[in-house]
């Protein structure tokens, strides 16, 4: 079997990879880390003895992605599942964000996977389509607002995706993340512990074939955000301005 790994040098992706190889499956490694993915290639290579294809690709440019995909018309038609273990964020995204980086954060995290996504699903009867969103897009917040409303984007576009997929044997799948133990939350004081990127991708690869359907994890935030979404909006607003007179 052949997978597309999108975001693949590392956190998540990197585990992903070595999941995916571990089990035999041939990979075509992407990021726009060159030295990254090379170095990554060699280790699962000796490791595992499989074939690693590296693509140097940079999903902040929506351009970029268009044109690499349509020169390699025959790259989707190959694979049998793609994977987009993709969470870019910028220290300071706030609500004055420039517009360039509000741009490269909606690309990277939302428009250009949905791009990718949609190429497979329209040339491919069967396959497997695995996307991560995250828990910050339930609720709006002060920092990395553009970064959760991309995930929130993405959520509502794979629910459009199940819908159209019905007449195919694709399976698609979402996992809402939380914290997990990448060096996106290294250093962070958390509340809430964070959840083994190790587990998560032995649980992606374990149900890849599964029918499409949409996972929490680790698995309480099931109960976190099912709270959320009955709690009134006007709830959060009144205590924001409670939080707002106190400071």
């Amino acid at each position: 079997m052949n997978y597309l790994i999108v975001g693949a040098s590392s956190g998540l992706g990197r585990e992903l990879s070595y999941v995916y190889a571990k089990n035999k499956n041939n990979l075509i490694i992407c990021s726009r880390k060159e030295d990254d993915l090379n170095a990554l290639k060699s280790d699962i290579e000796n490791r595992y003895k499989v074939k690693v294809t590296v693509l140097v690709l940079d999903l902040t440019s929506q351009d970029e992605v268009e044109k690499k995909l349509t020169s390699n018309k025959e790259l989707l038609k190959e694979i049998d599942g793609v994977l987009f273990p993709v969470g870019m964020m910028f220290e300071k995204d706030t609500i004055n964000l420039d517009v360039k980086k509000i741009h490269e954060l909606i690309s990277a995290n939302f428009s250009s996977v949905a791009f990718i996504a949609s190429k497979f699903i329209s040339q491919k009867n069967e396959g497997t389509i695995t996307m991560f969103g995250s828990v910050s897009g339930y609720l709006g917040r002060n920092l990395n607002p553009y970064y959760a409303a991309a995930k929130r984007s993405l959520e509502s576009y794979f629910e459009s995706m199940v819908f159209v997929n019905t007449k195919r044997n694709i399976k698609i799948q979402l996992y809402i993340l939380g914290y997990l133990e990448t060096n996106l939350s290294f250093g962070k004081k958390l509340i809430l512990p964070k959840g083994s990127i190790k587990k998560l991708s032995e649980k992606v690869y374990k149900n890849k074939n599964k029918k499409s359907k949409k996972f929490f994890f680790p698995a309480w935030w099931t109960v976190i955000i099912f709270l959320l979404k009955i709690i009134p909006f006007s709830f959060f607003s009144i205590f924001n301005d409670i939080k707002k007179k106190n400071d």
